[in-house]
C-alpha cells in the first residue's frame, strides 16, 4: 500500500533528528521503515589490541603536547560523552559542539551512509575518523610522525606493536589498535535488547513508532536514518560570546572552506558538507541508545533532560529559525510523555558501560626545551 505523504513538522520529523521525538500522523505505519531491533552480534577484535587500544585512548601523549586524551572528551563515566553543553578542545581552543558518545560507533556504518561527526563531515571509515580527531588542530593537534616517535620511545607500545602487527610502532598500526578499542564500546544488553521493558515503555514505543513518529528518523537497530535533518534547535550563543569558541569555529569553517566564512552568525551544520544552502543548520540524526547516560543534548548541548528534549518538540520546536519551516506541535499529553520517557530510557542499559581509567606513565617532558618558560 503506498501512502500519500502529507506535511510533517520538522520538529516531527525529528523529535527524532538530534534525540528522538518526532511526527504526529495518523497515516505513520512503523512497517514504513527500517524495524527497531536489537543490535546484531559482532566479531570481538583479539583482545590484546583492545589492550593496546585502550592504553593509547587515555594516554595523553598522542595530543600534540600532551596535555589531553581521547578520554578527555569521552568519558567513560559519562557515556564516552563529556557531560558538558559544549566540549573542551586543545589547549588555547574551546569547542563548539557537544561531545557525541563513543558506544555502538562500530555500528554506524551499517546503517547509515553519512560520515561521522554532527554534520557528517568526517571520514568513510572508523579508522578515517580516528586519523581525523587526532590531527585535527582544535582537537588532538597531533603529527603522525611525531606519534610514531613517541611510541617508539616506550618499550610497552615498543612489545604491543611487535606482538599484534609485528616489527616497529607507526601511527597506523596504532591507530587499528585505537578503532579496535572502540569497536568494544558496545551497548546491546538493554531492557529494549533484552525485552524486559515495562508497561510504560512498551506504550512508549507504540508512541515512537506511530503518534509521536520518532521512528521517521529514529529507525533500525541503530536507531537512526544517518541523515541530516533541522529540527530548529536555537543557537548556543556561547559560540559566539565566547571569543575562544567563536575563533575555533571559525577556525573550522575555514578549514573546511565554508562559503561567506564571516557572515556566519550560527552553526552552519551540515551546509558544511552539502555547500546547500538548504542544509544550513542541519544536523545528523544521533543513535538514541545509551542516551540516558550522555546529556546535555543535541549538537550544541542546548537541552539539559530527556523531558526537555520531549517538552521541546512537543511544543513544536524552536521558533528563532525559519529555515524548518514545517515544525509544528505534536499534542502528547502528559502520560504519553511519561511513556515516551520510559521508552527512552529503555535503550540504555541499566548500568551504564564504564571502565576504570588509565593512569598512562609518561617517563619524558612532551614540551620542547625552546617553550619552556625561562626566570
Amino acid at each position: 500500500m503506498v501512502i500519500k505523504p502529507r506535511v510533517f513538522s520538522l520538529a516531527q520529523i525529528c523529535l527524532t533528528a538530534l534525540l528522538g521525538l518526532s511526527f504526529t500522523s495518523q497515516s505513520i505505519l512503523a512497517g514504513e521503515y527500517p524495524a527497531l531491533a536489537p543490535l546484531p552480534a559482532k566479531k570481538t577484535p583479539a583482545a590484546s589490541k583492545v589492550e593496546m587500544g585502550k592504553r593509547l585512548f587515555f594516554d595523553a601523549r598522542i595530543s600534540g603536547d600532551g596535555a589531553i586524551s581521547c578520554a578527555t572528551c569521552h568519558d567513560p563515566n559519562m557515556g564516552f560523552g563529556d557531560g558538558r553543553v559544549l566540549s573542551e578542545a586543545y589547549p588555547g581552543t574551546d569547542y563548539f559542539r557537544n561531545s557525541p558518545s563513543l558506544i555502538n560507533t562500530q555500528y554506524k556504518a551499517d546503517f547509515t551512509d553519512t560520515g561521522w561527526g554532527w554534520e557528517g563531515r568526517l571520514g568513510s571509515s572508523l579508522n578515517d575518523v580516528v586519523r581525523d580527531q587526532l590531527t585535527e588542530t582544535t582537537i588532538m593537534n597531533m603529527d603522525m610522525r611525531i606519534m610514531h616517535e613517541r611510541a617508539k620511545q616506550d618499550p610497552v607500545y615498543v612489545e604491543m606493536c611487535e606482538a599484534n602487527f609485528g616489527g616497529e610502532c607507526s601511527s597506523g598500526k596504532m591507530r587499528k589498535a585505537l578503532v579496535a578499542f572502540i569497536e568494544t564500546l558496545v551497548s546491546n544488553k538493554t531492557p529494549f535488547d533484552s525485552g524486559t521493558m515495562s508497561r510504560a515503555a512498551k506504550s512508549g514505543q507504540k508512541l515512537f513508532e506511530g503518534k509521536a513518529g520518532c521512528i521517521q528518523c529514529h529507525n533500525g537497530p541503530y536507531l537512526s536514518d544517518g541523515k541530516p535533518h533541522n529540527t530548529g534547535v536555537p543557537e548556543n550563543l556561547d559560540i559566539f560570546k565566547d571569543p575562544v569558541r567563536h575563533l575555533t569555529y571559525r577556525s573550522v569553517l575555514h578549514t573546511y572552506g565554508v562559503p561567506n566564512m564571516a557572515a556566519w552568525r550560527r552553526d552552519v551544520g551540515y551546509f558544511m558538507v552539502s555547500r546547500d544552502y538548504k542544509d544550513v543548520g542541519k544536523f545528523v540524526t544521533p543513535t538514541l541508545r545509551e542516551l540516558k547516560y550522555t546529556a546535555p543534548y543535541m549538537h550544541n548541548g542546548t537541552l539539559a533532560s530527556l523531558e526537555e528534549v520531549i517538552d521541546y518538540y512537543n511544543e513544536g520546536g524552536g521558533h528563532d529559525d525559519v529555515m524548518p519551516n514545517e515544525l509544528a506541535p505534536l499534542g502528547l499529553s502528559q502520560r504519553d510523555k511519561k511513556n515516551l520517557l520510559a521508552f527512552l530510557e529503555a535503550l540504555s542499559a541499566d548500568v551504564p558501560l564504564a571502565m576504570e581509567k588509565m593512569e598512562i606513565p609518561q617517563d619524558y617532558d612532551p614540551t620542547p626545551d625552546w617553550l619552556e618558560t625561562k626566570n
